[in-house]
């Protein structure tokens, strides 16, 4: 039987093999089918860009986003929106027509299909359904392509982030399209591939040091915050996703009119920027990670601004209510957004806000993080002290993602169980499983040290680099440090191959192995990196800890 769709590029992905007829996540064949023609097309323009600059020629900003928006686009949870991406692929078709007038006819007949493909909007679904996944009849070639594709795709989000700060980095947007080129190239090889998903891994350390150094250079730096988890009595507007410019602009909208922002799952580290406290209403964190918000944001009474992927499909509890901005969307909500520079109008959101109630409390307390790299760094010679002196045994990293799979009460358990002289280290939404269970100090030092939303896992690695340093080691993999990691979507991935370039040994995943990993795949991880799965609390704990 012919599938509807197939995609399994996230951890949740149908059976463990691959969404067939729906999408778990929500998404319909169409939308599915479409986030694939415009992962072809914009490999095909990222082909002409890649030409273009082998023959001296410049490749304007204009591209270099276009192709990271693409991208992002078609995340896990981002958008939703048929008719958006086709304007995308449209869009894309122009642009890349544009560009192909400038190149040599010697270069032109060397492109690939998806460059040259230039087919009008009537013949845009019959086309999606040809150049999927599955086009790539080889196992292992198509794992290797899609492993480097999804880590681009989470590349490209935090590059578009930064973006949004006006800094960008040509060499990381010139390697993102190579690298989506070569995903075309029949060419190359298993080993061709292994090296290009190593060199995405060193790209994504460059892309994660970028936004970084955008929101650092904005915003300064994290510092120890706690953030309040309760509510106040103002109507408010609650803020998801990742994005810190926007939720920058919504607090500056928001100023003098009566009118609290709260923040959302990924959103909640922007509290720790020093730059956000000076806004009096900025009011806390209402609920828990992105896949609780059906319950959370019906309770939150007033309206919500997505910014990134996360979007569970919207009940019509709240969809009237629920706007996006950037590369998320969602059909029938509202879609604000302005040219990078410019500033976006907010003011239909809190106009909507002023009717609206207070939001319903569902929880009260504080929790606390601000645990970046600087912050940490700050806290060295405490730290380096309770290592040496044995209060602290080792540190576990378990970054990464939350998701609604029961299995993943696991790391909820996995953090009740670990021996009290164990520190974890966090970044991303992984951390609702744990942040909030009063795991308390080692010498007032914070068993749960959160460093903020999934990018910033490159503080993650800064800081074992650090401690590498300060103990005179040889290798990372010599400092107390395990790597206990949950995934569900393609910035996870590109967090895993910045680690593996690193040299980082050893990493869990779970709840489940990536369903794209071929068995050969998975044994080249195995035999060069160490890279397993995830069993049970009591198991793990015996392998991690004698």
């Amino acid at each position: 039987m012919e599938n509807n769709m197939f995609c399994y590029q996230c951890q949740e992905t149908a059976g463990c093999s691959g969404c067939t007829i729906s999408g778990v996540c929500g998404k319909k064949p169409e939308v599915a089918n479409m986030q694939d023609l415009l992962i072809y097309v914009t490999k095909g323009i990222s082909a002409v860009a890649t030409a273009l600059r082998a023959e001296g020629k410049e490749v304007s900003e204009n591209v270099n986003h276009l192709v990271s928006v693409n991208l992002f686009t078609t995340i896990t949870n981002a958008n939703f929106d048929l008719d958006d991406i086709k304007a995308k692929v449209a869009d894309t078709l122009s642009l890349k027509e544009e560009l192909l007038a400038q190149l040599s006819e010697a270069s032109k007949a060397q492109l690939p299909e998806a460059a040259k493909w230039n087919g009008s909007e009537a013949e845009f679904e019959t086309k999606a359904k040809t150049v999927g996944v599955l086009a790539t009849e080889n196992e292992d070639i198509r794992s290797l392509r899609e492993l480097i594709t999804y880590g681009l795709k989470g590349l490209a989000a935090y590059s578009k982030h930064a973006n949004a700060l006006l800094k960008d980095n040509k060499e990381v947007d010139a390697f993102i399209q190579k690298a989506l080129s070569k995903t075309l190239d029949d060419s190359l090889s298993v080993d061709d591939l292994v090296a290009l998903t190593l060199e995405t891994g060193k790209y994504g350390v460059d892309g994660m040091a970028l936004l970084d150094e955008a929101n650092t250079s904005a915003y300064g730096n994290p510092e120890i915050t706690t953030v309040n988890i309760g509510v106040r009595n103002n109507p408010g507007i609650l803020i998801s996703g990742h994005d810190l410019k926007d939720l920058e602009m919504l607090l500056e909208q928001t100023k003098g009119t009566g009118v609290d922002v709260y923040t959302h799952s990924e959103m909640l580290p922007a509290h720790y920027y020093p730059f956000f406290k000076k806004y009096d209403n900025f009011a806390g964190n209402y609920g828990n990670a992105w896949w609780k918000q059906k319950e959370e944001f019906a309770s939150f009474n007033g309206p919500i601004l997505m910014t990134t992927n996360c979007i569970v499909p919207p009940s019509a509890e709240y969809k009237d209510r629920m706007f996006t901005t950037g590369a998320a969307g969602y059909p029938g909500c509202k879609h604000i957004d302005a040219p990078y520079g410019q500033t976006k109008d907010f003011s239909e959101i809190i106009e909507m806000a002023k009717k609206c109630q207070a939001p319903t409390e569902i929880e009260t307390g504080t929790i606390t993080g601000g645990f970046a790299h600087e912050q940490v760094f700050a806290l060295a010679d405490t730290v380096v002290d309770a290592v040496k002196s044995g209060a602290i045994k080792k540190f576990v990293v378990m970054a990464g993602c939350d998701g609604r799979a029961k299995s993943r009460s696991y790391y909820t358990e996995f953090a009740k169980a670990l021996p009290k002289d164990a520190v974890i280290l966090t970044a991303g939404c992984a951390k609702y499983k744990y942040n909030k269970l009063d795991l308390g100090d080692i010498g007032g030092i914070p068993r749960v040290l959160d460093a903020g939303q999934c990018n910033d896992s490159y503080s993650l690695a800064l800081i074992a680099l650090k401690l590498k340093e300060i103990f005179g080691l040889d290798d990372v993999n010599e400092l107390p440090i395990v790597y206990n990691i949950a995934w569900y979507e393609q910035k996870a991935v590109i967090v895993l191959l910045a680690l593996l370039y690193l040299g980082v040994k050893n990493i869990h995943l779970g709840p489940t192995l990536p369903a794209f990993l071929s068995p050969n795949v998975v044994n080249v991880l195995v035999e060069n990196f160490g890279i397993a799965g995830i069993t049970n609390v009591e198991d793990d704990m015996k392998l991690f800890f004698n």
